[in-house]
């Protein structure tokens, strides 16, 4: 007697650990234990109700499948809220674990994130198997018809309180009283999860309408103002907490107002304002996306769907304006299909960039070696068409150890001098166990990139390309101390060509005026045909 009373006790404690485990790691405490699910009774007086069967095998799958997809989805919640500062979107972001297990193993290395990730898998096969067990316990329970009628009407009774608190919490109607155990709420997340993923099939739908809308479609001569190399460069997870954040603006402040003073020596004109990305730490690829696009891409499904629409980019409109289009991207090391529908004519990934250096952990190179090779494989070459190219950063990704130093534009060679930098410091696994040393890290990580980018500017001054440097998003949450969208943006370039986005109402020079109004990423695509086309309305946006 006293065994089935165990068993039946551990069973229910196992449904309910599936069902008080958090959805936000503000959650995750001891006190959560602590907490009474209102699913717990009713499920418990489901699988006493219905006899043994195939009815109760056909409950007790139904049960076991929706509590291990609640699991899924709360640790779910969990990572996305963690790593992203957003909640999981189960339509989104399930290609999102090809990158996020691509990012462990930069950071961990290849055989401690695999085992991490079997590990996980491992765990939720037990974690379904324990479930499934536990349903069975209770189903097998015999008890007499007074307490089968029992449980029937607790299954209802219980049932109808929680559409009813669920309907409360999401706004659909009011109660008198607060239930207990509502604190938990399983029901609202689910109808919320439920509720997002219909919303974002709506939206994909809306988006490829959307898309397949240019204005610039059919519209001959565009940029025809620009008479040189245009670099989109995009600084990896520089954000607005590089102003706002006392911690970093101590350093990377003082650092522009440096670069300005130099590059106004040089005679370039420069202008600053704010973007507000469509995601922040991480997916760099949907703010790359969203600029050369127009559109807001803020995840996974809209950024297919741009992919399949026939919306030409900012760099299939330079091509067919007679630029050489490209994209230096030393971070990508496998294979990357989209990129023949972004509208590069050039592609040099990790591998065409020809550094024989040894990597910097996740990062493949230094930033410096990147663009000393964009120069040798690209600015230099004689072809009488100027460059329009993608350029993005790598030193100032997580997880930004080590960082190597700035030298002279003529030692970088092939790479092979940063070696020693790249088996200097910590690893990442040592520095990752402090929070306070990773902000640290990704301080400086940020004004390396800052240095060298404008640095890169000050050394072609004698004939400037015209330059747009872009934070791709904000770092996440816990580094950049900061839950804000904004990133910077600035133009250097000839004071000629920099005049022309007068209209958009940048500061002058590098550090952008706080009060300046935001403008969505979206709206760059189109700004910045208007301004660098003769006889265009400058800067509508429209």
């Amino acid at each position: 007697m006293s065994g089935r009373i165990m068993r039946a006790g551990l069973a229910a404690l196992l449904i309910h650990l599936a069902l008080i485990l958090p959805s936000h790691p503000a959650g995750l405490s001891w006190v959560t234990l602590l907490r009474a699910p209102l699913e717990l009774p009713v499920i418990l007086a489901a699988l006493l109700f219905v006899p043994p069967g195939r009815a109760a095998w056909a409950l007790r799958g139904a049960i076991v499948l929706a509590l291990t997809l609640l699991v899924l989805l709360k640790i779910g919640n969990i990572a996305m809220v963690s790593a992203l500062g957003r909640g999981f979107n189960l339509v989104a972001d399930f290609p999102l674990i090809e990158a996020g297990f691509r990012l462990l193993v930069g950071a961990i290395g290849p055989i401690l994130a695999t085992l991490s990730a079997f590990g996980a898998f491992v765990a939720m096969i037990l974690a379904a198997m324990g479930l499934w067990w536990a349903s069975g316990v209770w189903s097998r329970i015999k008890a007499k018809r007074p307490v089968t009628l029992g449980a029937a009407c607790l299954s209802i009774v219980g049932a109808a309180l929680i559409v009813a608190d669920a309907g409360q919490a999401l706004g659909r109607w009011s109660l008198p009283w607060q239930l207990p155990g509502s604190s938990m709420r399983n029901a609202e997340f689910a109808v919320k999860q439920t509720e997002l993923a219909s919303r974002t099939i709506r939206e994909l739908r809306g988006f490829a309408r959307l898309a397949a809308e240019d204005a610039f479609a059919d519209r001959q001569g565009l940029l025809d103002a620009i008479d040189r190399d245009v670099l989109i460069v995009f600084v990896e997870s520089y954000g607005r907490a590089s102003f706002d954040t006392e911690l970093y603006a101590e350093t990377h402040v003082p650092t522009l107002r440096a670069a300005q003073e130099t590059l106004g020596q040089e005679g370039l004109a420069m202008r600053s304002g704010w973007l507000e990305a469509p995601t922040r730490g991480g997916q760099s690829w949907l703010s790359h996306a969203t600029f050369a696009n127009g559109l807001r891409v803020a995840d996974q499904i809209s950024y297919r769907a741009m992919l399949a629409s026939p919306r030409e980019t900012l760099f299939h409109i330079a091509g067919r304006s007679g630029f050489h289009t490209a994209a230096v991207m030393p971070q990508i090391t496998l294979d990357w299909p989209e990129s023949s529908r972004m509208g590069f004519e050039t592609v040099l990934a990790s591998s065409d960039l020809g550094y024989k250096g040894l990597p910097f952990n996740w990062v493949t190179m230094p930033d410096q070696y990147t663009y000393s090779a964009l120069d040798r494989m690209l600015r230099n070459d004689t072809s009488d068409r100027p460059v329009f190219a993608q350029f993005a950063t790598g030193t100032s990704h997580a997880p930004w150890v080590p960082i190597p130093d700035l030298i002279g534009w003529d030692e970088v060679g092939d790479g092979q001098v940063f070696n020693e930098m790249a088996l200097s410091g910590d690893t990442p696994k040592e520095v990752w166990l402090d929070r306070d040393r990773v902000r640290d890290q990704y301080r400086k990580a940020i004004d390396y990139a800052l240095r060298v980018t404008f640095d890169y500017a000050a050394l072609h001054a004698d004939d400037p390309p015209l330059i747009f440097v872009i934070g791709d998003h904000q770092a996440a949450g816990f580094v950049a101390l900061d839950e804000s969208y904004d990133v910077p943006m600035h133009v250097v370039g000839p004071p000629e060509l920099v005049a022309r986005i007068e209209s958009w109402g940048f500061s002058d020079g590098l550090v952008p005026d706080a009060a300046l109004p935001v403008r969505p990423m979206g709206e760059m695509r189109n700004l910045i045909l208007e301004a660098f086309t003769n006889g265009a309305d400058a800067g509508t946006g429209s």
